[in-house]
Parts: structure tokens; C-alpha cells; sequence
């Protein structure tokens, strides 16, 4: 499939020029067929036919294997949830805190990144480090300093308020010297270039399909390396987080399979198995490339000083100071340019997937050129 092929696939294309993929992707048609199509199969046929439980265990695996192969894992270390912050919730609830155990964060964490440690830090006593950055770079001994005696560490692979690339293999090492446990948020990377989880080295990621990967809402997963999945006991238990049940108790599923618990739509997970699929026809190198270059062609076209973001792209999100964000974002938004603003820092940012096309980002800059 090529770029343009996998545009023209997307119906919301037909009618703005989208540039917001970083909060949530329009998907493919294919998509969000698939989706209706099971649910369809689920709710009408298997009834009466191989039963609704079977169905839908077997899209659970189906989804697992989707994921693991894309993420370069193995099935037994994917767990099936909702988003990226129901992922970094359950890890965070799996750990037995202690009064004075210390998180350790960035300061540009997004909120799925930040609320779980404030929630423990009053509940349970820890205490959280804050890395302050700049523009979206931490200092490599700041980090080493900060993460000394930290029980977590949680990181994002690419930040979500300014575009750039987070050198997390070069970091998990820092980490795992300091005897720390690593959860990557990395619902920013995931589907705009390849990943895969053995070169990172992290002990957890989090992520979801409703960005990047163009899949649905609802669509989330997550990554436990097996070496370390038996220390975690999550805090929420069902039939499909245990493997063995008896009168004397129950022993939790050895992998990431723990952290799924009862009966939820297979639905968005079986769209997250087609836009992966759908992705992977496309090539992620393709993608990365296409990305590169159409946020390059946006840069060059704006004035040097407005760009928060690296000068070279290192991902589709980039950052644009203006005087009014908001404003800005509404005026687009009447024009058929879809774009947001952030809060942090205060300014706009446009998100570019291969689905858009040169002509779409001349569009935006010069829609752009009348904030300055």
C-alpha cells in the first residue's frame, strides 16, 4: 500500500486537511469495518454457532500476536487494556509502595504520565522527582542524579509537547544502574516509526492505537518484559488475569497477561490488529520517511523563531509559537485546517502522519503566515 493509497482509505481526509494525529488519528475505513464486522459476527452469529467466549478469546490472541510482532515481543509479555494511561495505571497499581519510595518523572510528561504518582504521592507517602527539561531535552547527569535510589522511573520515548526523540535505550541503562524499575510511555512513537522493545531494554511500555497506528479508541496496550512481570501483582483480578483457580486461592498468568481482568469488547483490539496490519502494509520505514520529510517542508516554511520544536524534525509533532494558540486553532479549524494547542508551553502543534500530503502542509503554513 502506498502513502496515498492509505489516504485515500481515510474518509475524514475528504474533508479537512488533518494535522492532530498526535491526540487522535481519523482511521482507515478497513478499520473500523473490521471492527463492525466481528462485532457484528460476535453479537449475531456465534451465539448460536462456536459460542461468544471463544470468539472473543480468540481475537484477544489474534490482537496479542498483532501487537508482539509489531513491537518486535513475544505474545506472553502483551497485555490487552484500554489506553496508554489505563497501561501505565495498572503498573503503577501493581507495586506494593512503600512511605518515602521515590518516582521519578520528566516535566514533559503528559498527564497519563503525571496523575498516577500524584494519586500514590498522597495516598501511600512516595515521593516524586521531577527532571526539569529544556525544550523537551533533559541533562544526561541531571538524570542520573534524579534517578539514584528511585524504586520507578517513568519516561516518554518521544515528548508529546515539542516533537523530540527521548534516547530511552541510553537512559533505561542509567536507569537499571540505579537499580530501577523503567515504564516508557511511548503512545507517540508507536506507529510513526519502527520500535522494538528488546533495543530499548525497558522493563514496561505503555501505548495505544488511537494515534499513530490509526486504530480506534479503546484499542490500548501494554508490554511487561516476562523477566520482570512475576514481581508485579496487579490490583485488579478476573478471569482472564489468573491462570489457575481452587478452593486454596489463585496463581496470577506468569506474563502481561495478568494485567488483563474481565470481559471487554474485543472490538478495538481487533481494529488495533487491522491498523497495524494496515500500517505494516504501508512499511514503517516508509512512514518514518514520508514523516521526515513533509515536517521538514513545514519547518523550512515558517519563520526560524516560531518553531519550538528541533529545527530537524525528529517526529510528525511539531510545535509553533503564536500569539493567540487557541484563536489560532479556532481560525484554522473554520478554514478545514485541524490542528490544537498546548498547554505547555503555549503554543500550537501540528501533528503530520503519511496520510497528509505536501500540498496540505502549504495549506497550513500558509494559513499560518497570518499569525506573524
Amino acid at each position: 500500500m502506498t502513502p496515498e493509497e492509505l489516504r485515500a482509505g481515510i474518509p475524514a481526509t475528504d474533508d479537512v486537511a488533518y494535522f492532530n494525529t498526535g491526540a487522535s488519528s481519523p482511521s482507515p475505513r478497513n478499520v473500523v469495518e473490521a471492527a463492525q464486522s466481528f462485532l457484528a459476527h460476535h453479537q449475531f452469529e456465534s451465539p448460536s454457532g462456536e459460542g461468544m467466549y471463544p470468539v472473543a478469546f480468540d481475537a484477544y490472541d489474534d490482537a496479542r500476536e498483532a501487537v508482539a510482532g509489531f513491537l518486535g515481543a513475544d505474545a506472553s509479555e502483551i497485555a490487552l487494556t484500554h489506553s496508554t494511561t489505563d497501561g501505565i495505571n495498572r503498573i503503577a497499581a501493581s507495586i506494593d509502595w512503600e512511605p518515602g519510595d521515590t518516582v521519578v518523572r520528566t516535566d514533559f510528561e503528559h498527564p497519563a504520565g503525571v496523575l498516577p504518582w500524584e494519586r500514590f504521592e498522597r495516598t501511600d507517602g512516595i515521593d516524586v522527582r521531577v527532571v526539569e527539561s529544556e525544550a523537551g531535552r533533559i541533562d544526561r547527569d541531571a538524570f542520573t542524579d534524579a534517578v539514584e535510589g528511585a524504586r520507578l522511573v517513568c519516561v516518554s520515548s518521544t515528548t508529546w509537547n515539542y516533537g523530540t526523540r527521548v534516547p530511552i535505550d541510553e537512559l533505561v541503562d542509567v536507569v537499571h544502574d540505579a537499580g530501577a524499575f523503567v515504564l516508557v510511555d511511548a503512545v507517540q512513537r508507536v506507529g510513526q516509526t519502527p520500535v522494538d522493545v528488546t533495543d530499548w531494554g525497558a522493563d514496561a511500555i505503555a501505548a495505544s492505537g488511537h494515534k499513530w497506528v490509526l486504530g480506534t479508541w479503546g484499542g490500548g496496550f501494554l508490554y511487561v518484559d516476562d523477566d520482570v512481570a512475576g514481581t508485579l501483582t496487579p490490583s485488579a483480578v478476573g478471569f482472564r488475569s489468573i491462570a489457575d483457580a481452587s478452593d486454596d486461592g489463585f496463581e496470577f498468568t506468569p506474563g502481561a497477561g495478568r494485567f488483563e481482568v474481565g470481559t471487554t469488547s474485543p472490538a478495538p483490539h481487533v481494529a488495533l490488529q487491522t491498523a497495524i496490519e494496515t500500517v505494516e502494509s504501508v512499511g514503517l520505514d516508509v512512514v518514518e520517511d514520508r514523516i521526515r520529510r513533509l515536517a521538514t517542508r513545514f519547518v523550512d516554511g515558517l519563520p526560524a523563531e516560531r518553531v519550538l520544536s528541533p529545527a530537524s524534525p525528529e517526529s510528525g509533532l511539531v510545535t509553533v509559537d503564536v500569539p493567540d494558540p487557541e484563536a489560532t486553532v479556532e481560525r484554522l479549524a473554520d478554514e478545514g485546517v485541524v490542528i490544537r494547542s498546548l498547554p505547555d508551553p503555549d503554543a500550537v502543534r501540528a501533528s503530520i502522519h503519511a496520510f497528509n500530503t505536501a500540498e496540505e502542509v502549504d495549506t497550513l503554513i500558509e494559513a499560518l503566515s497570518a499569525e506573524w
